[in-house]
Formats: C-alpha cells, sequence, structure tokens
C-alpha cells in the first residue's frame, strides 16, 4: 500500500510520494506504472519528497517512461506546498535539494494552505557543450536548423534540463507529436530535449506548446517556460519579465540581469490524496 499526492502546477500534473513516511525501491518503474492515465493514477510523472543533507527538503523526479530528470519547475512548486501543507515546515522560504543544484522556494500561503510558490532557477545554461548539444560554436541561439521537411530557428537553452527553443506562428494547428519528438530525438541532441514552440503575442507575453523528452505533450513545462524568457531576451524578441500562457494557465517568468537568474512564479495546487 502506497501513499499519495496527486497534485498540478499550471496543469503539469505528477503523483508525490511522502518519503519521510515510506520508502521507495525502484521509482523508474513505478513512474511508469503511476503514470499511466489508463491503468495507473495518471500523470506527468512521479515526484519523490525527501529529507535532505544539504537543504530543507530534496525531490527526485521521474518522466512517465521512467527516466530521471534533473530538474522540474512545476514540480518544485508543488513540493513547497506539499511540505508547507503537510506541517514539515513553517517557514515561508526554503531551500530545495535538485539534480540541478539548489533551488530557493518562497511561498506564498492563504488560510494556512500554499497558493502560489516563486521559485529561484538560478542562472541559465547557455554554453552548447553543457546543455548538451553538438554545435560547432560556442552557443546555439536563433539558428536555422534543418529537421528535414521542416528548417526551425532554434535556440538551446538548459535551466537543469535541456530545451530547444523555437518562435513561429500557428502553434495551435501544429503537429507537435510528430515534430516534437523527432526534435527530441535529432542526434544534434545526445541527451534528447524538450522542445518548445512559441507565438510571441507581445514583449511581454507569449504563447507556448510544449513537448518534453520521455512524456510527450504536457500541460505545462516550468524549466521550459523559464528557457523561452531566456531565449526571447537573446533574441531581442521578450523583456525580461514575460508571462508565459500555456495549455494549463500562465506562468510569470523573469530573467534578472544583476544576478543573471531566472524567477519562476505560478500556482500549486492539490487534486486529491489516495492509496495505491
Amino acid at each position: 500500500m502506497l501513499k499519495f499526492v496527486k497534485m498540478h502546477g499550471t496543469g503539469n500534473d505528477y503523483v508525490y510520494i511522502d518519503c519521510f513516511e515510506q520508502n521507495v525501491d525502484n521509482p523508474q518503474e513505478l513512474a511508469i506504472k503511476l503514470s499511466d492515465r489508463h491503468k495507473g493514477i495518471g500523470s506527468d510523472g512521479l515526484i519523490l519528497v525527501m529529507p535532505s543533507a544539504i537543504c530543507d527538503f530534496r525531490m527526485r523526479m521521474f518522466n512517465a517512461d521512467g527516466s530521471e530528470a534533473q530538474m522540474c519547475g512545476n514540480g518544485s512548486r508543488c513540493v513547497g506546498k506539499f511540505v508547507y501543507d503537510k506541517g514539515y515546515t513553517n517557514r515561508k522560504t526554503i531551500t530545495l535539494e535538485t539534480l540541478a543544484g539548489i533551488k530557493t522556494l518562497e511561498l506564498f500561503p492563504v488560510d494556512g494552505k500554499v497558493e502560489k510558490v516563486k521559485v529561484d532557477m538560478g542562472a541559465p545554461e547557455l554554453n552548447a557543450v553543457n546543455i548538451p548539444v553538438i554545435w560547432t560554436e560556442k552557443q546555439l541561439i536563433g539558428k536555422v536548423i534543418d529537421f528535414a521537411p521542416e528548417k526551425y530557428a532554434v535556440s538551446a537553452v538548459s535551466m537543469g534540463n535541456p530545451h530547444a527553443v523555437i518562435f513561429t506562428e500557428g502553434i495551435d494547428s501544429l503537429d507537435l507529436e510528430t515534430t516534437g519528438k523527432k526534435i527530441e530525438n535529432h542526434p544534434m541532441f545526445p541527451e534528447r530535449v524538450n522542445v518548445e514552440f512559441v507565438e510571441i503575442l507581445s514583449p511581454s507575453h507569449v504563447k507556448m506548446r510544449v513537448w518534453e523528452r520521455g512524456s510527450g505533450e504536457t500541460m505545462a513545462c516550468g524549466t521550459g517556460a523559464c528557457a523561452v524568457a531566456v531565449a526571447g531576451v537573446l533574441n531581442n524578441k521578450l523583456e525580461r519579465k514575460t508571462t508565459v500562457s500555456l495549455l494549463g494557465g500562465d506562468l510569470d517568468i523573469e530573467w534578472k540581469e544583476e544576478n543573471n537568474h531566472v524567477y519562476l512564479t505560478g500556482e500549486a495546487v492539490t487534486v486529491f490524496e489516495g492509496v495505491y
């Protein structure tokens, strides 16, 4: 019997397991079973909420195909809500250990329950080798790549996870499954890549669809929204404060010039609790 909490951040839903109370021996296999929307609980993946030796808390995140991700912006916000609402902390600023480093979370509770969380996502990684992306130059920003038969101007950014950001029009009619899968598995991305197709509505507002490696199209992607904001500034298309509208709702992103950090703000919602 495994106790769980189903939560979502802007529609990006995960199954959360309290590892203070129970152990998970095989999270990769469990993520596949629980994420199945017909035979499992249904989610974009599995997140373990754990004790940490170096931070207030630790999170591990597994995609729906069982692969482990370094970071999840929407998931980290829900972890902040999880530990506060369950009484593991009463502080409104906490630190979170992830595979992408230590993240600082600012919690905004209402009547004792967290409704919104702001995450310091750190500095974007633009060095092609570190993203990683196989490219002849140090950075890949706004360069046209042939994905036959389509050609897209791609900007590669890592926010703990690698992202390929593409600014285009008509994203609502895009065959994202075909195109997203093709770009995700392109040889230039040796660890696969998350793909964002972005339509600019104004210099401070964009609409985005995301194809996540290991999960397919999702309602939202926090690290992806951050990558979009960074790519927008570097391509002289967006201001440093941007609202990103996704299928699951809006995220507010700010890339601060003074410390080079990206800040992600959005909702964190508990859907239900149960036993598997």
